[in-house]
């Protein structure tokens, strides 16, 4: 483990992680951090795959802080990652927080990431960007969720920005490109998310249309809420507005379970953090 690394504006943290079969399990087989991000114990369910938990134990990101999260699964490799608990971004002064994921999947290999969500703070500014590099062959199902605001205390996103970018690519070949900017004008506007405080996307590749309509049987009714599945290129993806984060889980992890038999091959079995 490498010293934590403070900035005169916040704390920068780096964590690597690398997976590959041994033994008939998928283990995490190289970690390499720095500062305050670690993960827990893995957890192997049975069933050949590896279930990894990612903290920060400081509880929440403030402005100056810079998170880099790297993760590498090799061929034959399955991989599970999630967080204990929704990542709080706080009220900034004026400095940007800013968070970089790079997820890499070998041919053969398939990754879920399934984070809880992230909390916006009123005054909050992000800076997050997620790139997703898939070898042909390669296996993914993730899912970003952001609540502005916290609705359950009635306190509204009236200020701050988040600048949220998402670069799905398959062998070099880019399938999607994608960059939201929030605020709070673009949170009430009818153009922007129509005054729902809470979003989420849901990729999932390779995908066909027989897997469209599984997605699309599980979302089920959503009177309140507002969601979709569309293909396009073999990448399937739900988008979902509503009103809180809790409402955005009871959306997707049915979908979750209808698609993970079929795209990864393995039963739809809740990592145990979620539960505690």
């Amino acid at each position: 483990m490498i010293a934590p690394l403070a900035t005169p504006r916040g704390w920068c943290a780096e964590l690597r992680l690398g997976f590959a079969p041994r033994a008939g399990a998928t283990r995490l087989v190289e970690r390499r951090q720095r500062g305050p991000l670690v993960v827990q114990r893995p957890f192997l369910p049975g069933d050949g795959s590896c279930h990894c938990y990612l903290l920060h134990p400081p509880g929440g990101v403030v402005g100056g802080d810079e998170l880099t999260i790297e993760v590498d699964a090799a061929p034959a490799s399955a991989v599970l990652l999630t967080t204990p608990g929704a990542t709080k971004f706080y009220r900034s002064a004026g400095a940007w927080a800013r968070v970089t994921q790079r997820l890499s999947v070998a041919a053969g290999a398939s990754l879920e990431w399934l984070p809880q969500e992230n909390i916006l703070f009123p005054g909050a500014q992000l800076q997050m960007g997620t790139t997703l590099a898939l070898a042909e062959g390669a296996r993914f199902i993730g899912w970003e969720i952001l609540c502005a605001g916290r609705p359950a205390a009635q306190e509204q996103f009236t200020q701050g920005q988040a600048q949220i970018g998402l670069r799905i690519e398959r062998a070099g070949r880019v399938l999607l490109r994608e960059r939201l900017r929030l605020d709070a004008t673009l949170l009430a506007a009818a153009t922007g998310l129509r005054g729902h405080p809470a979003s989420a996307t849901l990729v999932v590749t390779p995908a066909d249309p027989a897997a469209l309509a599984l997605a699309r049987a599980a979302l089920g009714p959503t009177p309140a809420e507002v969601a979709a599945a569309t293909l396009v290129d073999g990448l399937l993806l739900v988008r979902w507005l509503g009103q809180d984060a809790e409402a955005a889980r009871r959306c997707l992890l049915p979908v979750w379970e209808a698609l993970r038999p079929a795209i990864i091959g393995l039963p739809a079995l809740r990592p145990r953090i979620w539960s505690t």
